[in-house]
């Protein structure tokens, strides 16, 4: 996450300074074939969901979206220099993570008590933090009305680089191994800790649709919804009895060169 905010920082200077030079021959020849470039910069909001919210989930009493910041490198290839349609590809750098309170019943789950792990069912709060940073590739198809305004839509992979998914139980108890298994209470302050961080999924994938707006004659504003096809852990995870699939907004600023 730091490593981003630095970049980020980096690259607004470097857009900065950019602004005020002029374009290389080799851009102006890149932009009469029909080819166009730009990086940006942006922020992941949303969160990985079950869909639907399975019985199991009675209340969220919290959520924190957390700051996850992306990175982003894109090319664009016009089918004709001035034709609307054009096919895009690039490389993101970026962290998708979420924080969650909720209230659950009969929750399959298993917990780290007195260094020992017990699996069972689960009645009471949670809390969940989820985090993971990714290598993403899109590839989209591209439409622009005019030099202010384009759209997007296609699919993109997602390589994770690190990750972790934490948390913790209190105020409610365990059935031991089945929905009617020995009970263990945990009250008055409480708790066990939970950590699936080694079942998350090392490749993702899914839909993405997006817009952006040239604000000014380098400077763009951009928004992509992202939506996963596949669970966030590995098929042969069955600790959690439902899949949790990432839903994020990205929203941020580019520059085009």
């Amino acid at each position: 996450m730091r490593r981003i905010i630095i970049a980020i920082a980096a690259l607004s200077s470097i857009m900065t300074a950019s602004a005020q030079t002029d374009r290389t021959p080799v851009l102006v020849s890149s932009d009469h074939n029909g080819w166009e470039y730009e990086v940006k910069a942006g922020v992941n909001i949303g969160g990985a969901t079950p869909l639907p919210l399975p019985a199991e989930i009675r209340k969220i009493s919290s959520y924190s979206p957390k700051m996850n910041a992306s990175l982003e490198g894109t090319v664009t290839k016009w089918i004709e220099k001035d034709g609307p349609w054009g096919v895009s590809t690039g490389l993101k750098f970026e962290v998708k993570g979420m924080k969650t309170g909720a209230t659950v019943k009969n929750y399959s789950t298993e917990i780290v008590r007195d260094g020992s792990k017990v699996a069972g069912y689960w009645t009471g709060y949670v809390q969940t933090n989820y985090n993971s940073t990714f290598l993403t590739i899109p590839v989209m198809a591209n439409y622009r009305f005019n030099e202010q305004w384009k759209v997007r839509a296609g699919l993109y992979s997602s390589f994770k680089l690190d990750g972790e998914f934490t948390g913790q139980v209190s105020d409610g108890y365990l059935r031991e191994g089945t929905p009617v298994g020995e009970k263990m209470v945990f009250e008055n302050g409480n708790s066990a800790s939970y950590d699936f961080s080694s079942a998350l999924r090392h490749f993702q994938w899914g839909a993405q649709v997006g817009a952006t707006w040239r604000a000014f004659n380098h400077f763009t504003v951009n928004a992509d919804l992202t939506w996963a096809f596949n669970n966030i852990f590995e098929s042969d995870f069955k600790t959690i009895s439902f899949g949790l699939y990432p839903i994020y907004l990205n929203l941020g600023f580019g520059y085009r060169f």
